[in-house]
């Protein structure tokens, strides 16, 4: 009866109410750990609501935000900044938080993407960085971080590499905070990431002297982003044709590089690229900010009127479901620099396409994005995935280290050693598992007497 009486007052945000309740118990003997308990169980019940209701994840990240500052100030107004009640709130949010897995950990990363890419109008750089304090205080409690950590990156790639970024100072903000919450371990690939992008434009200005000086110089301009392998996500290569004057540029810019570094091994990646083409129209010049695949599918109407589907992808090589959502970008959104044959909002295998001679637009350079896949469910389960495998992995070399330094354990010892020195949590079948795959493996052994006891094999 009670904690419904009391689930009433701080649903209905009664703070005059509740500060009486307050005074009331601290009058009595043992009030004020009846109080505690209940508000312990209020907290855990109603954030469960909002963590394990999967038809609300779209406004989880917002809703225990709200949450938190609606119980800080109940804390504060009402409860007097009570250190056992404060303490209380922050055990039952980690309880809460982690009762479902990786899905507020992948959420809280999409939550700040959407705050530090371009076009978020709403938050000033001061009201952006509160809103960063605040997420970190979310952040904290979750027990998996390396999920964050996997999800952050993938959207921290995409706003570098498209210049979608609202604000360096923002990220790196954000960065520092996740070093401070983390440690240097945890933030040193997103840091290498904007290393990556600084040397680039060093390399970038070297190479415009490099070009210059070569007998034969282009027309076109090229800007590239060197990237790292180990730093970035990883992108499925993906073989196009590109005009022979794009491969010859290509090619002085790979003679330049590695003559700088020798024993480096250059992937292009045209999944990640985009140019700006010059268009002409009956209404005059235009520029098109495209990617490269439009710029592709784009450049064979300087070659004919009309082409079809099957033609473009014959002569471009675009897989066959990226340049459907390519034509799709060009012939049937806003800008539709291209006219599709019959009309529809979809690609269809037997479309036929030409350019759009009346094409018009008030903007001299227009931006024309491309569709971009939807992210699907197989997308956020292998990213997940390979952050469980990377946890294999840690799993194995903590083992390894500490059986290599005590030389000899008992099961239970060796165990309690992994839950001091694991970042993430883990079931006891999951330690079991790797321990005995590494006895397959020989880095260790069973005692022949007491098979509980493991020892390191040199």
């Amino acid at each position: 009866l009670f904690l419904s009486g009391l689930s009433t007052l701080l649903d209905e945000n009664r703070v005059t109410e509740l500060t009486l309740l307050y005074q009331l118990f601290n009058k009595v003997k043992g009030g004020l750990p009846t109080l505690l308990q209940f508000w312990r169980d209020y907290i855990k019940s109603f954030g469960g609501e909002i963590v394990c209701t999967p038809e609300k994840d779209k406004d989880m990240v917002q809703d225990l935000l709200d949450f938190k500052d609606k119980m800080d100030n109940v804390a504060q107004s009402c409860f007097t900044r009570n250190e056992g009640f404060i303490n209380a709130m922050k055990e039952a949010f980690e309880t809460f938080i982690n009762k479902r897995p990786n899905k507020p950990a992948e959420l809280i990363a999409k939550y700040v993407d959407s705050k530090l890419r371009a076009g978020n109008k709403e938050a000033t750089e001061e009201e952006l960085e509160r809103i960063l304090d605040k997420i970190m205080i979310i952040f904290r409690f979750i027990h998996g971080k390396d999920v964050f950590e996997a999800f952050y990156k993938k959207d921290l790639a995409k706003r570098l590499l498209v210049g979608k970024s609202a604000s360096v100072d923002a990220e790196k903000s954000m960065l520092s905070k996740l070093k401070h919450e983390c440690g240097a371990a945890f933030t040193s690939k997103l840091e290498g990431m904007f290393k990556d992008m600084e040397l680039s434009k060093d390399i970038m200005i070297q190479f415009k002297q490099y070009i210059q000086n070569q007998s034969e110089p282009s027309n076109i301009e090229l800007t590239v982003n060197i990237l790292t392998m180990g730093y970035w996500p990883s992108y499925t290569p993906m073989e196009v044709h590109l005009p022979p004057e794009m491969v010859k540029l290509q090619e002085v810019f790979k003679l330049f590089y590695l003559g700088k570094h020798s024993g480096r091994k250059l992937q292009w990646q045209p999944t990640l690229g985009h140019s700006v083409l010059k268009a002409e129209f009956k209404e005059g010049k235009k520029e098109l900010q495209v990617s490269l695949f439009q710029t592709l599918v784009l450049l064979m109407f300087n070659e004919g009127e009309e082409f079809s589907m099957e033609e473009i992808r014959t002569a471009t090589g675009i897989e066959e479901g990226e340049l459907k959502r390519t034509l799709q970008s060009l012939a049937c959104g806003k800008a539709r620099v291209l006219n599709k044959n019959p009309r529809g909002k979809d690609v269809e295998d037997g479309d036929r396409f030409n350019f759009n001679n009346d094409f018009k637009h008030k903007l001299f350079r227009i931006k024309i994005n491309q569709i971009q896949m939807k992210e699907t469910v197989e997308e956020q389960v292998s990213t997940t995935e390979r952050v469980f495998q990377d946890r294999q992995y840690q799993i194995d070399a903590a083992v390894v280290r500490i059986m290599k330094m005590r030389k000899t354990l008992s099961h239970n010892l060796l165990v309690s050693e992994l839950y001091n020195q694991l970042k993430f949590p883990v079931k006891p079948g999951d330690l079991k598992k790797r321990i005995e795959s590494l006895i397959d493996r020989d880095y260790m052994e069973r005692d022949k007497e007491t098979p509980n006891q493991y020892h390191y094999v040199a």
